[in-house]
């Protein structure tokens, strides 16, 4: 264990949370790579490139939810939760990219969307940013008021 001041706990968690998703996104790029050379076009699967790019981008996006966590001004318990929202919403959204680049069954998950897609996207839509403007809030008021 280290001693002395740090970061929060909750920053902890999230910034150990971009790290996971970047490794994650760096197997992703494996699996992106073994497609490419294996295709006669040297393309993987779409929504294996797609995975492989939102989980780099999610891990930097993460990063940047930390740096909001760390300096905000609630409680650690809100701003675990409102970033573990918006973060739930990037890994569920990194796995249904690789599921449909696994199965390989489309190449636009919204063309003929399955039952509940709709109230997801709602969902991520509400969830993301109404997490991120409960971290951006309490910046705000810790910081600039």
């Amino acid at each position: 264990m280290r001693s002395g001041p740090g970061i929060g706990t909750d920053t902890a968690i999230v910034l150990l949370v971009a790290g996971l998703i970047f490794l994650v996104a760096l197997v992703l790029g494996v699996w992106k790579y073994r497609q490419m050379i294996r295709s006669e076009e040297h393309l993987a699967h779409p929504y294996v490139d797609i995975a492989h790019r939102a989980a780099l981008l999610y891990s930097f996006a993460t990063l940047l939810i930390a740096v909001f966590v760390e300096l905000s001004g609630w409680p650690p318990v809100v701003d675990l939760v409102a970033a573990g929202v918006v973060v739930a919403f990037f890994v569920a959204a990194i796995g249904t990219y690789v599921y449909h680049g696994w199965r390989r069954d489309t190449d636009n998950q919204l063309r003929r969307p399955v039952r509940g897609t709709t109230v997801f996207m709602v969902g991520l839509i509400v969830g993301e940013i109404g997490g991120f403007a409960v971290l951006l809030i309490g910046f705000v008021q810790a910081q600039l008021w």
